[in-house]
This record gives C-alpha cells, sequence and structure tokens, in this order.
C-alpha cells in the first residue's frame, strides 16, 4: 500500500512511520527539512519537501496514496489563532490536496483527547459524549476534525491522550528526571485520574485505523483500557527506577503564576510554547480518561504494554540515551 504521513519527524510519526514499513507498505513523507529527516531516508522512505501551506508539495505528496495518516500539529503556539492556523487550516489544506488528486485516499486524522475535553471522575468518554475542549490547543484539533468529517474522504479519527515511550523528549522526560532526584510532583492531590498509551501501541492503532474497514466513520479514543491516578503513575515510575520519592502536590496558585511568566514571556519573545495561561485548564480537572472498547471492537487491536512494562521500556530507553 502507498501511503504519506505527515508529522513523520515526529516522536509518534516516526514510530507510525516504522510500523507501516514492517507491515510492506510504501511510504512517502511530507518532511520541512531534509536534514531532519536523513532516519526517513536511510530507511527508504520517499521525501517530499514542504510543509502544510505549500500547495504543490502537497499535491506532490498526495498523489496515488491509499492512506493519508496526518500526524502533524502545532503543540505551542504564541496565541490562539496560530494553533488554529497550523492544525485546522492546515489538515485543511491537505484535505483539499487530496479531494483534489483524482485518488480516492482514506484520511486519518491523528487528533487529541483534548479536543473532547475532560471526563469526570469514574466515567471515562467513549466518543459519543459532547466534546468540550478546555484549551486552545484542543479547540484547534476539535476544528481540524470538523474538516475532515466534512469532507468527501473516507476518514478515521484517533484520539489519543498522553503518549510516552521511547522518542518522548518532553510528556515524560521530566517526570522520570523528577524521580531520580526523590520528587513526585502532582497537579494537586495526585488523584486526576488518566488515561494513557505507549507510542508503540499508539502506532499500532494508527495504523489499523487506516487498514481496518470497520474503524472508517469513527472517532475514537485510543488508550489503555485501564485508569490509573497521577499518583499511580509516580508510583509507577519510582518502583521501576528504584527510587523512594517524596510527594511533591502543587498547588493551583503556584501552577498558575508559573504559566502567567512562562505565558508572558513567549508572547514578548515572540516564542512558540506549550506552558501557556490556559494549560490550567488541564492540569487540574476530575479525570482526562477514555474507554477505547469501542475502538478495539472495531479494529481488533489491543496494546502490548501495560503501564509497568510500558514505564520499564521507557525507562530503559531514556538510561541507554543517558537523559536520566
Amino acid at each position: 500500500m502507498n501511503v504519506l504521513v505527515t508529522g513523520a519527524t515526529g516522536f509518534v510519526g516516526g514510530h507510525l512511520v516504522d510500523r507501516l514499513l514492517s507491515q510492506g507498505d510504501t511510504v512517502t513523507a511530507l518532511v520541512r527539512s531534509p536534514q531532519r529527516a536523513k532516519s526517513l531516508t536511510s530507511q527508504g522512505v520517499r521525501l517530499v519537501v514542504g510543509d502544510l501551506a505549500n500547495e504543490t508539495a502537497l499535491a506532490e505528496a498526495v498523489a496515488g496514496q491509499g492512506v493519508i495518516y496526518h500526524a502533524a500539529a502545532m503543540l505551542g503556539a504564541r496565541n490562539d489563532q496560530e494553533l488554529l492556523v497550523a492544525n485546522r487550516d492546515g489538515t485543511a489544506r491537505v484535505v483539499a490536496a487530496a479531494e483534489a488528486s483524482g485518488d480516492t485516499p482514506h484520511f486519518v486524522l491523528v487528533s487529541s483527547m483534548a479536543a473532547g475535553g475532560p471526563a469526570r471522575h469514574g466515567t471515562p468518554k467513549y466518543g459519543n459524549d459532547a466534546d468540550r475542549p478546555v484549551t486552545g490547543y484542543g479547540r484547534s484539533k476539535l476544528a481540524a476534525e470538523k474538516v475532515v468529517t466534512a469532507s468527501q474522504l473516507s476518514w478515521t479519527i484517533v484520539r489519543p491522550p498522553v503518549v510516552y515511550g521511547p522518542g518522548d523528549r518532553d510528556g515524560m522526560l521530566p517526570l522520570f528526571k523528577f524521580v531520580s532526584h526523590g520528587l513526585a510532583p502532582m497537579f494537586g492531590s495526585g488523584a486526576m485520574e488518566i488515561s494513557l498509551v505507549h507510542v508503540v501501541d499508539l502506532a499500532d492503532a494508527i495504523a489499523m485505523a487506516g487498514s481496518e474497514p470497520g474503524a472508517r466513520g469513527g472517532v475514537f479514543y485510543v488508550n489503555y483500557p485501564e485508569v490509573f491516578t497521577s499518583a499511580d503513575l509516580m508510583r509507577t515510575i519510582a518502583a521501576v527506577m528504584g527510587r523512594s520519592v517524596m510527594p511533591l502536590p502543587i498547588p493551583r496558585w503556584a501552577t498558575r503564576g508559573v504559566l502567567a511568566i512562562t505565558g508572558t514571556w513567549a508572547t514578548l519573545a515572540r516564542q512558540k510554547s506549550i506552558l501557556r495561561p490556559d494549560k490550567i485548564h488541564e492540569f487540574y480537572q476530575e479525570a482526562w480518561t477514555a474507554d477505547p472498547e469501542a475502538f478495539m471492537t472495531a479494529t481488533g487491536w489491543s496494546p502490548q504494554f501495560d503501564l509497568n512494562t510500558g514505564i520499564a521500556d521507557t525507562a530503559a530507553w531514556y538510561r541507554a540515551q543517558r537523559w536520566i
């Protein structure tokens, strides 16, 4: 199968490329920097140089593809408008190029749990719930979903939660570093419920979203079936690393102050940042959880990892890189 991956040099996109190559697909990647994509070239991936605003590059990239995996996204920005331009409008350009190609590719959008918004304690989201994003990023991903669902293409949308695993430089790495120093930071009491997924399991799920007919036309949460608390996560990291840790509850007022400073700095310095003031609406919710049953039923997907084996795999990779 000929497939296109956007965001192939990123954390999730890179693992997705590995998965697609392993199943024999012929992979094209839309990349902004050939230098950064050298490892893709060595794997036999065809590169098309350009970004989501380059209509010529998009037309070349989508031509002849059976599946388009759109994993490129902006996480941090100076304001909500930048997020919309990147995530909504960028998606719209890929969709338009695919519709104009004369082919009939299936479109897989890698969205986010942030598009659906938080859950309630003890009540995971199922995919047919009302969407209530609480950040600019979440609203931009929901807007991208609406572009896809309104298109003439066949489509599948996957909404992963927190993703971790080898290659993750941002999400989990700071937590491992804190634990290595004997600290376990948690927003509030540590009772917030969370869903997680290892990046290898997510890559498997995204690939199956492109190949399994039962997934077509669905918006799916993709994560472990088990629900954890943020305290559970820190205890698991500590156990895997063989460390005793001191809980470090972070009060809302402290987080608000830090985010105000980082957000103001990013605005004044004209720098993109994920640590904007609206992030506080994510950090202190009752739950960020979902039930993956619908996706598992539609595709037969099941995760290879659980929290213990996934955290152990990640810790081993971090140690091999000498990051912890």
